[in-house]
């Protein structure tokens, strides 16, 4: 029941990353500027931002067999227009089609978490989904630079639309929403929900720290690889590699710190704080060192950020546990709009970061940026992070449970 919704969400972060690996072939291609990739990149967070809040009404009200199922054919629909774009219209729309897509299959997995097991585990599932995120992060880097060198991006395009729709059919036919009932959602009162989430001032909190950490993060795996390549002079494949180090840290980190958070520490905002401002203090050493250290060192510096960046994963827990036990959907919808919100309004600005500062060089077509021109983009990303830090402060501790009729008490 789960691992098909996690599937499709596999998908929709591989797109996240994808422009990264294909950002210098559609410059090439379409002769676009950074801003404009940084714009097409933040389009799926536009598309996902926007129907995030619909998307937990769907499932609580009609169920995670049609919506995900409905989601996946609109996101491989949307990858196949974008290989069929000759211009940057279709492009932009297929683009914001993926990101309608994608915006039901996290939510979904995690409500299949929150039905199908006990609520001692769901701290570890929402890690584990999101692990399974990392997943498609990864395949977004070197997998998908291999794949663009054999088959091009609109071929690449091509064959992940296809996979999306075929994995599409078979959550449909699969899944079912609760152990108890073959299929059907939880029917009315999911807009009185949505009120009761939103005027709980609990839900705040995580949704504005999720914001900034995920504006960093999202920034991070869109401009990794074209500073790779800028400043060090690496190849497609060879920067690819490279950016896989903080996805490989998080497989090891997300999971964990949802299992030490439910096991063994029983808390959240702890491990949250310790975690986010770590984060910022190695966003603030990559902004200090850019084009400085060495690229074992740049590694070992990314591994760092993914390490200590599984702190994100604790947002959907306590999203849900400050919030009533039968809205677990739109709860941690509400929440993760905050980071999707975060990467949608600051990834086209900080491409004109860096678009400022270009100083004219150009290589087969696509613009070169300076190390200056990062280091004023990155030093925007290490101010998001610390935010995030200093936000994390304010989150309610839970300790791992349901915490919403203490908060009503008076």
């Amino acid at each position: 029941m789960w691992s098909l919704p996690a599937l499709l969400f596999l998908v929709a972060f591989f797109h996240r990353g994808a422009p990264s690996i294909i950002a210098k072939d559609l410059m090439q291609e379409f002769g676009v500027t950074g801003a404009v990739v940084g714009l097409l990149s933040a389009t799926y967070f536009y598309a996902y931002a926007a129907l995030m809040i619909p998307a937990g009404l769907l499932i609580d009200g009609l169920g995670v067999r049609r919506v995900v199922a409905a989601g996946g054919v609109v996101m491989g629909l949307g990858a196949i227009a974008m290989a069929l774009a000759t211009g940057e219209r279709l492009l932009f729309v297929g683009r914001f089609g993926v990101g309608l897509g994608a915006s039901v299959t996290f939510i979904g997995a995690l409500k299949v978490a929150a039905t199908w097991f006990p609520p001692s585990r769901f701290g570890f599932l929402s890690a584990v989904t999101a692990t399974i995120g990392i997943l498609g992060a990864l395949m977004s880097t070197a997998p998908l630079a291999f794949l663009v060198a054999r088959a091009g991006w609109r071929g690449a395009l091509w064959v992940v639309g296809g996979g999306t729709l075929a994995a599409s059919a078979l959550c449909f036919t699969v899944v079912r929403d609760r152990p108890d009932a073959g299929s059907g959602g939880a029917g009315g009162g999911v807009l009185a929900g949505m009120l009761a989430v939103l005027r709980n001032r609990h839900t705040w909190p995580p949704f504005l720290a999720f914001f900034c950490l995920y504006a960093a993060a999202g920034n991070l795996f869109l401009w990794v690889v074209p500073y790779l390549r800028d400043v060090y002079g690496l190849s497609a494949r060879d920067a690819a590699l490279v950016a896989t180090a903080p996805s490989f840290a998080l497989l090891v980190s997300g999971p964990l710190t949802g299992f030490l958070s439910d096991q063994v520490w029983k808390r959240r905002k702890l491990p949250y704080t310790l975690l986010a401002s770590g984060y910022g203090a190695l966003w603030v050493a990559l902004a200090a060192t850019l084009g400085v250290l060495p690229l074992w060192a740049v590694y070992a510096l990314f591994f760092g950020m993914g390490l200590v960046g599984g702190a994100f994963v604790l947002t959907w827990p306590i999203g849900r546990e400050v919030n009533p036990p039968h809205l677990a959907g739109i709860a941690v919808a509400v929440v993760n709009l905050g980071g999707f919100l975060g990467a949608a309004l600051t990834q086209g600005p900080i491409g004109a970061v860096l678009d400022a500062r270009w100083a004219g060089a150009m290589a087969a077509g696509a613009r070169v940026y300076p190390v200056d021109a990062y280091r004023a983009a990155f030093a925007v990303c290490a101010a998001l992070a610390l935010g995030a830090a200093l936000l994390s402060l304010l989150l309610r501790e839970t300790r791992g449970r349901n915490v919403w009729e203490d908060l009503r008490a008076p």
